[in-house]
């Protein structure tokens, strides 16, 4: 079965918005706080996405095909940048390289003192690069990232290569 350029751009738009929807959900409803380099593999999705929203228009009013093309190649390449920030992560997190210096520790006390709520937020750090939030089939969030970036830089690369509105 061939996706039409169409369908790959709405599928690739979905996708990069499913994932930063999960982030955000996993971090305001499930409460893992980020760390340093969890919110730097964001920083592509939240260019790509955007993007991915213009070559969906782009390709929907048959703007120039070498428009089309370079959008989905941009976002390929921030996909693509994204697989590298999750894979650098992982291996943080297994241990096999050292990772920033300026990650956290911990997310530290918070006191139940209302008036001190200012001198909470300078004494508490973001969690640590080197320890996984939690792991889910052996993958922590960075190894689940480094796949469906992978995907969703596939799918790009698809569409910059798929012919016309409905190739």
């Amino acid at each position: 079965m061939t996706l039409s350029r169409v369908q790959l751009s709405v599928l690739l738009l979905l996708g990069m918005v499913a994932v930063i929807g999960a982030v955000l959900g996993f971090q305001h409803i499930g409460g893992y706080i980020p760390c340093k380099l969890c919110l730097e593999q964001r920083e592509p999705y939240y260019v790509a996405i955007p993007l991915g929203a213009f070559a969906l228009l782009a390709i929907l009013f048959s703007w120039p095909d070498i428009l089309i093309r370079l959008l989905l190649a941009a976002i390929a390449l921030l996909m693509l940048y994204t697989v590298y920030l999750a894979g650098f992560h992982s291996g943080v997190e297994w241990g096999w390289w050292p990772g920033p210096t300026d990650c956290g520790a911990t997310a530290g006390n918070i006191s139940s003192d209302v008036n001190d709520l200012l001198g909470d937020l300078s004494a508490t750090q973001p969690p640590s690069c080197d320890e996984a939030s939690g792991r889910f089939l052996g993958l922590s969030f960075a190894g689940w990232n480094v796949i469906v970036s992978l995907g969703l830089a596939a799918i790009a690369i698809k569409g910059v290569f798929a012919s016309g509105k409905n190739a």
